[in-house]
């Protein structure tokens, strides 16, 4: 499937024939709260009430709100999420929201696609 864009043009999602989600967000944004309720939103319309690993690229990502962080305590149709960065810092503030809050399913930060890849679709799920 071609990737659609999420409501408000900040992000784009796809499920790939590999069977994992892949959302984008676009390079230098600040993930608002809206935002990351427009990609849930999307995602519920292409997985029909499935679920399914999902990738974050959120490498680039500027900044992430207070509001945002709180969406994703929120139930999604992903089963897992790799939440993709670039950097040392992307990972200690990925780390630090994790540590803060319930998510719904296993996550995990890497700054590696290819590990990213490797566990969500090889790891077994709790």
């Amino acid at each position: 499937m071609e990737p659609i864009t999420v409501n408000g043009g900040k992000g784009t999602i796809e499920l790939g024939t590999d069977g994992i989600i892949h959302l984008a967000w676009k390079p230098g944004i600040v993930l608002e709260g809206d935002d990351v309720h427009a990609a849930m939103a999307t995602l519920r319309e292409i997985t029909d009430g499935s679920e399914y690993p999902m990738l974050v690229d959120m490498g680039t990502t500027k900044a992430v709100t207070r509001q945002a962080k709180s969406v994703f305590e929120i139930p999604s149709a992903a089963s897992r999420i790799a939440l993709l960065g670039s950097s040392p810092v992307d990972r200690i503030i990925a780390n630090f929201t994790m540590g803060r809050q319930a998510l719904p399913c296993p996550t995990r930060f890497f700054i590696s696609r290819d590990e990213a890849l490797k566990w969500l679709l090889h790891t077994p799920l709790p």
